[in-house]
């Protein structure tokens, strides 16, 4: 099972931008899906962004034009680049594994991002 630790969570602005990174345990390169998922209190978790094997990304609507997923093999390492952030974006952000089509999820812990004045 692929291990994540997430980092890069914090405190910032509205307006301002913040940097997720996910690093795995092992080669992402041949994982058919990493991801980032978002869970607001008193909310369900929800999916922000994703990247597959082939490099292939996909955003949700509320994101799109400010967020972005990338990764960097040799490292390892997914990031989620967030600009423009809004109070609603404040939640929990969580990296996602999926190493095949049928191969159940591995989640990291959490990084916490906070936008406020």
């Amino acid at each position: 099972q692929v291990q994540l630790v997430e980092s890069g969570g914090g405190l910032v602005q509205p307006g301002g931008s913040l940097r997720l990174s996910c690093a795995a345990s092992g080669s992402i390169l041949s994982i058919y899906a990493m991801g980032w998922y978002r869970q607001a209190p008193g909310k369900q978790r929800e999916l922000v962004a994703t990247i597959t094997s082939s490099g292939s990304t996909k955003a949700a609507d509320s994101v799109k034009g400010r967020f972005t997923i990338s990764r960097d093999i040799a490292k390892n390492t997914v990031y989620l680049q967030m600009n423009s952030l809004k109070p609603e974006d404040t939640a929990v952000y969580y990296c996602m594994a999926q190493p095949t089509l049928v191969t159940r999820a591995s989640w990291g812990q959490g990084t916490q991002v906070t936008v406020s004045s």
